[in-house]
């Protein structure tokens, strides 16, 4: 989100939130600069909500970074939050806070799924993905610039369809840059435990509300003489960094097949 700081504050309103408790936000015409601040923060972070910035379900940025967002203390975005609370935009658990309001997640209609050909043409394939915390294969420890035998975080992903015959299989592994930059794929660790279910189809989305620019290299092959085809996707930022690296596996027949295009940074 880019930095916001409300400048128009008159010289004797409060720095602070007051001791009154927070109040919903009203509707109407536009309110007037002698509102309290920890009010006009809650409207700036109601306007980036509602604009999409941060998406109905994602959970929102910490207390530390909206406090430098929005150039107040945390205290502030606390009350702030209190507000949005109140009014139905908010909802806090034990994951932190996240926007509710209604509609559907905004997503850039460039956005690539992830893993690629995660989205094959029978409507009944089941999909089913993993993530470990291993030593990469060497091909793509090369490809990252990982030191041999140094675990990263690996995406395992397969589609079968009801009969049980395998359509599709895709092994990921992500860099140190990748898990260091992208908040959302960086808390998989923890979790990468090889059984718990990891679907993580907005990955490319996360990278690149990271403020990360994604250029994707596909190369499709076939594999010998069977009737299946390989898809490597190698994706790096504006960089040049490896950020990850997909072989992919389905049944069909076509032609070798090398293609390139660049998605912008969010924001």
């Amino acid at each position: 989100m880019a930095r916001t700081t409300p400048h128009d504050l008159p010289n004797d309103a409060p720095h602070d939130a007051p001791s009154d408790p927070p109040h919903a936000l009203p509707d109407g015409s536009p309110q007037g600069d002698d509102r309290p601040l920890y009010w006009r923060v809650a409207s700036l972070l109601l306007d980036e909500l509602r604009d999409g910035t941060v998406p109905p379900g994602e959970r929102l940025p910490s207390e530390r970074h909206l406090a430098a967002h929005f150039g107040v203390s945390r205290e502030t975005v606390r009350q702030a939050l209190e507000v949005l609370r109140r009014d139905g935009q908010v909802a806090t658990d034990r994951r932190g806070s996240h926007a509710t309001l209604s509609g559907r997640p905004v997503q850039d209609p460039l956005s690539l799924t992830f893993p690629v050909g995660a989205r094959p043409d029978d409507p009944y394939a089941v999909d089913r993905a993993t993530v470990t915390w291993e030593a990469p294969p060497p091909e793509h420890a090369r490809a990252l610039g990982l030191a041999p035998h140094r675990p990263t975080l690996v995406h395992r992903y397969r589609s079968d369809t009801p009969d049980g015959r395998s359509l599709r299989t895709a092994v990921t592994s992500f860099s140190a840059v990748a898990l260091s930059e992208v908040a959302e794929l960086g808390r998989y660790r923890d979790r990468a435990d090889g059984a718990t279910p990891a679907q993580l189809r907005r990955a490319y989305d996360w990278m690149r509300k990271a403020g990360l620019a994604l250029h994707h290299r596909d190369a499709i092959t076939q594999v010998g003489d069977a009737s299946s085809v390989r898809v490597t996707r190698r994706v790096h930022d504006q960089y040049a960094r490896p950020l990850e690296i997909t072989d992919l596996v389905v049944n069909a027949e076509q032609d070798a097949l090398v293609y390139e295009f660049t998605l912008p940074a969010a924001g």
